[in-house]
């Protein structure tokens, strides 16, 4: 079976490694990079990270990889955002108001609400409302979050978790996919949603 080429993109944040290693795991030649040209020639693209809205968005910019982001998102292969990397998908979040993010998705990153405690930093079940191949096998079950803000409620909104009410577990529009949970941490569940990204690109390679 082939080993589809997938580019974790490496802009200096967060334990990107573990992403990567993981999509390896599940079949995939993924490398964690910030090269042009290899970026191009991969089948599927993932933004990982972990911390706060702005740093996170200035080390994109600073390493040009936000442009190599718009391009592999526009362009229809798989793409993969993971935690902060589903919040940079938006225009902006209240964690730094004044700070553009990608602007591929619509809409700004907001506060959990309720009278809950910040961060939500557990295990929570997923409810899938929008079945899709990158979620198959994965209705009810439970993977692992760390996050203080979260991507508004909107028809994008595959998948959700309850914390004090519904918040977006992932996100889906086209080729372009996030999830809020770390699936690399999240055991088997996890893999097997990594597992059916790397089937996606796998599936994109071979109609290259």
């Amino acid at each position: 079976m082939t080993r589809p080429l997938i580019a974790v993109l490496d802009y200096g944040i967060g334990n990107l490694r573990s992403a990567q290693k993981s999509l390896e795991r599940m079949g995939a030649d993924a490398r964690l990079t910030a090269d042009t040209g290899l970026i191009a020639d991969a089948s599927g693209v993932v933004l990982p990270g972990v911390g706060a809205f702005g740093p996170c968005m200035a080390a994109l910019r600073d390493t040009g990889l936000d442009e190599q982001a718009r391009t592999a998102a526009a362009d229809g292969r798989p793409f993969l955002g993971i935690c902060i990397g589903l919040q940079l998908l938006y225009e902006g979040s209240e964690e730094a108001p004044g700070v553009a993010g990608l602007g591929i998705l619509p809409g700004t990153v907001q506060l959990l609400s309720g009278n809950v405690k910040r961060p939500q930093m557990q295990w929570n079940r997923l409810e899938v409302r929008t079945p899709s191949p990158l979620l198959e096998g994965l209705d009810h079950s439970w993977l692992y979050f760390v996050h203080s803000y979260a991507a508004p409620m909107a028809d994008n909104v595959a998948a959700l978790c309850d914390y004090g009410g519904p918040v977006a577990a992932v996100v889906g529009d086209g080729n372009v996919w996030a999830t809020q949970f770390h699936p690399e941490k999240s055991a088997r569940p996890g893999l097997r949603l990594l597992e059916n990204f790397v089937n996606q690109a796998r599936t994109a390679a071979v109609r290259a």
